[in-house]
């Protein structure tokens, strides 16, 4: 049975299962305590209208220490087993795997929140949230989620992506060119919604006198205030210029943080594997979570200003 006693003894195995180190996991885990220690709060001690004892409906005798937990649901979002194999690994059943699963995922999510390392969700704050950094390059680009096909006929041609060649969902974000880290995540939209739709419909603000980075899937993005910068497309039966084929390679040198930072966040592989879970927004939350990640361990490893 996984433990988090045992498996610090081995550092490769930690950082495999969970995409951070020692030092790492143990900086997380206060901000995961105190999120713990709200939620049952919240949960179970203060709600009248509770139904249950605090531990209804759950094995409390699994998960007993606040490092356990927080290795469970790194590990699950890390790797994204299945839950009978989980279960089977912490040594409760999948039922109990299940509910802690949507249980410590919240919890993840509010201490990831709490250091500050959530992406903005409100693409009307956006400009206020980036005043505050060092920071006025960014890229922006869509990213591709797999998931299973959907029982019901419209909403298979909805989640169509005719890109992908399956039934996906998508999120745009915008990233720091320096800082390497998510500054915007957009609402997750079906796959057969165009990128530039998605950055239409949310309205994503910025400084005035940002530079903005993207690709011909932004063509038309202009938003006010902002310098944008997109490579040229070669005219038909021409050729680019050699002027325009180096402010090309100098446009998409730039921009491939962008995919750096995807690349990141996809660490987690419930992120990056076909989606299995069902539960209503669970697709939203987890590429959250995975977005918080990624900008923790930017933090940790190459310090940004915020």
């Amino acid at each position: 049975m996984f433990s988090y006693d045992e498996i610090k003894q081995i550092p490769k195995l930690l950082l495999t299962m969970t995409s951070l180190n020692q030092p790492e996991f143990e900086q997380l885990l206060p901000y995961f305590n105190k999120s713990w220690d709200e939620y049952v709060l919240n949960n179970y001690i203060e709600r009248e209208d509770r139904e249950r004892e605090y531990g209804g409906g759950r094995d409390d005798t699994t998960l007993l220490k606040i490092e356990d937990k927080l290795l469970f649901i790194l590990y699950y979002v890390k790797a994204y087993p299945l839950q009978d194999i989980l279960a089977y690994e912490f040594g409760m059943s999948q039922g109990c795997a299940n509910i802690w699963i949507h249980i410590l995922s919240k919890v993840l999510k509010d201490a990831l929140d709490q250091d500050g390392h959530l992406p903005e969700r409100n693409a009307d704050r956006l400009e206020d949230v980036l005043k505050e950094e060092d920071e006025n390059k960014y890229a922006v680009d869509g990213t591709e989620r797999r998931i299973q096909r959907p029982k019901d006929e419209e909403e298979q041609e909805q989640y169509y992506s005719g890109k992908k060649k399956a039934h996906t969902v998508k999120n745009v974000l915008i990233g720091g060119v320096d800082t390497q880290r998510v500054d915007y995540l957009s609402p997750t939209y079906e796959g057969k919604r165009h990128d530039k739709k998605i950055v239409d419909i949310e309205g994503p603000t910025f400084p005035e006198g940002s530079l903005l980075y993207k690709d011909t899937g932004f063509q038309g993005y202009e938003p006010e205030g902002v310098i944008t910068f997109q490579p040229e497309k070669k005219p038909k039966g021409k050729e680019l210029t050699s002027e325009q084929k180096e402010k090309n390679r100098l446009i998409s040198s730039i921009r491939i943080v962008i995919e750096h930072i995807i690349s990141g966040v996809k660490r987690c592989r419930i992120v990056k594997d076909i989606f299995r879970n069902t539960r209503e927004k669970f697709d939203d939350l987890v590429m959250e979570i995975a977005c918080g990640l990624h900008n923790f361990r930017v933090h940790c490893r190459h310090p940004y200003s915020k």
